[in-house]
């Protein structure tokens, strides 16, 4: 099983080139260290941790807003001109956001810089499953290898969330969280734009015969999208809880600068897993897996609440983190299988964008939870939306799209959690 596995990476890799995964990662890593950096740069500067947290969850919005509009006009106009321009904006935008924290400027000034560097952000995650997917099954890959890219991109998600955080503490600790954020902007800046003129990027223009070659209505999408960018609310939600609890009771514990390590510890266990979901046999569907996965996350993060000491919160969240990647990989993989290929990139990020704002409002609301009761309010919370994201999964139901206009095969797409191959362009 494990030959096989190592197997399907190396062919995926053989497909996409060596590169695109390394240009990938580092282009990523920018959104890590400024979700994860706003807090404390901001924090330092106005001394205010309130402001930090304002600042930061400004930030993410501004990305929870955009984001489904750059993978919009990425369908639309192909992804290289997109995320060269998102890139190089948004390595502005951190530079302004930088200095207007240095400068101490005003609440509302600092807010607005944070939604213009969230809403840059190019979403190289979300915009490489989509151009990689397609590229695989249009050179012959089958379910199983689209199954592997996405968990290998959740991976390097998991490992640049990991490493996001760590490479701003060790701005703080060496002078200043704003060294962090310069780095971030020339990563975002070089990186984005090789991941931009990578010659896939053309691919994931042509791959479904181009960018909404039709220029009539855009094909709908199916109810079932809809529900899975419920249930990646609730992860968010449930993640977003963790966060502020972990940070929370690490700070009861007297011990605050354990919080990082204890994000590193779940998220190194998240990517071990996320790496072993391409092994999964086929027979195990896509929505056994969901249902597996969020009945898992409301089972284990249960033991949260209760906990009181930092050896247990240290082994409570490792375990934690091994349903963190299935949820993901799996809500992905069923958003690939059912929209159709026109608004691939589109599905892709306004899923990443769902996930993305639960955690990000609930980050807000459960750091004064935990304030005013304690860090297992924020765990009973996580908890109570993990088991409403059960309740998503049980109800879910496969249903296939309507097809793009006069193009489409005469298969739908939406058949594709229930055959293989389906959503080949």
């Amino acid at each position: 099983m494990a030959g096989s596995t190592l197997d399907a990476y190396r062919k995926v890799i053989g497909m996409t080139g060596a590169l695109l995964p390394v240009v990938s990662f580092l282009g990523r890593l920018p959104v890590a260290m400024i979700q994860f950096g706003s807090v404390l740069l901001v924090t330092e500067t106005s001394g205010s941790l309130a402001t930090g947290g304002i600042v930061a969850c400004a930030l993410a919005l501004g990305q929870v807003g955009a984001g489904p509009f750059v993978g919009r006009l990425a369908d639309r106009r192909g992804q290289r001109r997109v995320v060269l321009v998102c890139s190089l904006g948004n390595a502005v935008a951190i530079a302004a956001y930088t200095l207007g924290a240095l400068a101490d400027l005003p609440t509302p000034a600092l807010v607005a810089l944070g939604v213009l560097a969230g809403a840059t952000i190019p979403g190289i995650g979300p915009l490489a499953r989509a151009r990689v997917v397609p590229l695989v099954r249009a050179r012959g890959g089958d379910d199983r290898i689209a199954g592997t890219v996405l968990s290998l991109e959740s991976t390097m998600d998991e490992l640049s969330f990991v490493l996001g955080p760590a490479l701003v503490g060790l701005a703080s600790v060496a002078g200043h969280p704003a060294y962090a954020f310069g780095a971030a902007a020339l990563l975002v800046a070089l990186c984005g734009t090789a991941f931009a003129l990578h010659p896939t990027g053309r691919t994931a223009r042509t791959a479904d015969g181009g960018p909404a070659r039709a220029r009539g209505p855009r094909p709908r999408l199916p109810r079932s999208v809809y529900v899975v960018r419920i249930g990646l609310v609730f992860l968010g939600v449930l993640l977003g809880a963790c966060g502020a609890g972990i940070t929370a009771l690490t700070q009861e514990l007297g011990q605050p600068g354990q919080a990082g390590l204890v994000y590193a510890a779940m998220g190194v266990m998240s990517a071990v897993v996320g790496l072993s979901m391409a092994a999964l046999p086929e027979r195990f569907g896509l929505l056994a897996r969901w249902r597996v996965a969020t009945a898992a996350a409301a089972l284990l993060s249960l033991p949260l609440v209760w906990t009181d000491s930092l050896m247990g919160l240290y082994v409570v969240v490792t375990f934690f983190g091994a349903i963190y990647a299935p949820n993901l990989i799996t809500g992905f993989a069923l958003t690939e299988r059912a929209v159709p290929p026109q608004r691939l990139a589109e599905g892709m990020t306004f899923a990443a964008s769902a996930f993305v704002g639960g955690q990000a409002v609930t980050l807000a609301v459960a750091g004064r939870i935990a304030e005013s009761h304690g860090a297992g309010a924020a765990f009973a919370l996580g908890s109570a939306a993990a088991a409403v994201a059960f309740v998503i999964a049980l109800v879910a139901r496969h249903e296939a799209p309507p097809g793009p206009p006069q193009e489409t095969p005469a298969e739908p797409l939406g058949a594709a959690a229930l055959t293989p191959d389906a959503g080949a362009p």
